[in-house]
């Protein structure tokens, strides 16, 4: 149950700092697309070594299924990660809404920094820059956090600095989600159509999750 816990502390402060940063500082400056991506990759180097001693810091659906892929976990974890990590992201998403509302913070995104299709040329678009996105970032998570061949102690490190490019590169076409977790709980309360197309950040970082699980599997033999 720890683990499950640790997922759902670790999903909130992605997701609370992450969005609450792209809702304050905005995404339409060079300055807000940087300050997101940092906060983004921030989050997770900090949960890495605060959490992931106990569940090893997914925080992210689309990583645990690649975990669970390629082999280093159950299936009943991985059902376990998920719950949490949904919670975690619902939970990030009430209290970013709570704070618009009790504290009349600022949110420049308009949608408490939840995802969107147009910019990509619309839905179909937005599942190509997901999936590509989302392959590179769990490849790149399952490389460093394998147990022969990985980073060790620096994986967190890497996997923090690599979703800062990630963002870098897809903020401006979908406000890179590449996490379902992270994309559900903001949509659920911005409602819209952030919440119409929350299936496109559920899907799309799910097949790239997997792809990056099937490549990895055929690099590690």
């Amino acid at each position: 149950m720890k683990k499950y816990i640790a997922e759902c502390l670790g999903t909130f402060v992605l997701t609370f700092l992450g969005c609450g940063t792209a809702m304050f500082l905005g995404c339409n400056t060079p300055a807000g697309v940087v300050g997101t991506a940092v906060a983004f990759g921030l989050s997770v180097i900090a949960m890495a070594y605060t959490i992931g001693s106990i569940s090893g810091c997914h925080i992210n659906p689309a990583i645990t299924l690649g975990v669970a892929l390629s082999g280093r976990m159950s299936w009943k974890d991985a059902c376990g990660y998920w719950c949490g990590q949904v919670v975690g992201g619902v939970i990030a998403g009430a209290l970013l809404l709570a704070l618009t509302k009790v504290v009349s913070a600022p949110d420049l995104t308009g949608g408490l920094g939840s995802n969107g299709v147009a910019n990509a040329g619309g839905v179909w678009g937005a599942c190509l820059v997901e999936v590509i996105a989302t392959f590179l970032f769990v490849l790149v998570v399952l490389g460093t956090t394998d147990e022969k061949l990985g980073a060790g102690k620096k994986a967190g490190i890497v996997i923090g600095l690599t979703l800062i490019l990630i963002h870098l590169v897809c903020i401006n076409l979908t406000g890179t989600s590449v996490n379902p977790a992270r994309s559900i709980g903001p949509a659920l309360f911005a409602c819209g159509d952030a919440l119409k197309n929350v299936w496109v950040f559920i899907c799309a970082p799910l097949v790239g999750g997997a792809l990056s699980a099937c490549v990895w599997k055929y690099f590690a033999k």
